[in-house]
């Protein structure tokens, strides 16, 4: 999913802007994966932190990570003689990742309107959290067209992609097959069953 949730096109929008990849709900992922996606990660010079916004771990990552980022930028501003200035930034990735459910454990405050469906945000919000750091919640956005089979398969599976647009039935079938190919101890644990066919 980190992989396939990455929009193409958002390095080409962002630059050489500093930025923070921000894997969440780590709690719903396997612990030795979401290291290896930070070593990935780290190995092709992104900084990159898993967190887990309903329990708020990882959280304060977050926020030193985005002052460390942004700390030349501060000091220059200050060096201007300008002070306090908000730091902002913008939270961007696709539908149903958890950015609104990480804004609000940011900002201890449900200022964000959270669901477990995409299309949730429908507008840009500002949001204060604490020292001067602000953050835009946007709605999430998928890029217009899947080069990859297995993306547009990974992004229906976690709920990217409205229901509507997709035959579940199918998808079900095929995320039971995903899961027993990772392993068949996922499905056998969470439901309670001793063997799958």
């Amino acid at each position: 999913i980190p992989y396939s949730s990455r929009n193409p096109e958002i390095d080409n929008i962002v630059g050489d802007k500093p930025r923070i990849l921000i894997m969440t709900k780590k709690d719903l992922a396997d612990k030795k994966a979401n290291e290896l996606w930070i070593n990935y990660f780290r190995q092709k010079g992104i900084l990159s932190v898993n967190v887990d916004s309903l329990n708020n771990r990882g959280i304060e990552d977050v926020v030193s990570l985005s002052y460390k980022l942004t700390e030349d930028r501060r000091k220059a501003l200050e060096r201007k003689g300008i002070k306090n200035r908000p730091i902002r930034a913008i939270i961007i990735g696709i539908p149903n990742v958890g950015k609104s459910t990480l804004i609000n454990s940011l900002s201890k405050r449900k200022g964000a309107k959270v669901g477990n469906r995409p299309g949730v945000t429908k507008a840009n919000q500002w949001i204060k959290i604490k020292g001067n750091l602000e953050l835009l919640d946007t709605p999430g956005i998928l890029w217009p067209r899947f080069e990859d089979k297995d993306v547009a398969l990974n992004l229906a599976f976690t709920g990217a992609i409205k229901d509507e647009l997709l035959d579940t039935e199918t998808l079900a079938i095929k995320l039971v097959k995903k899961l027993n190919s990772i392993s068949t101890d996922i499905l056998q644990n969470r439901y309670s069953i001793s063997t799958i066919g």
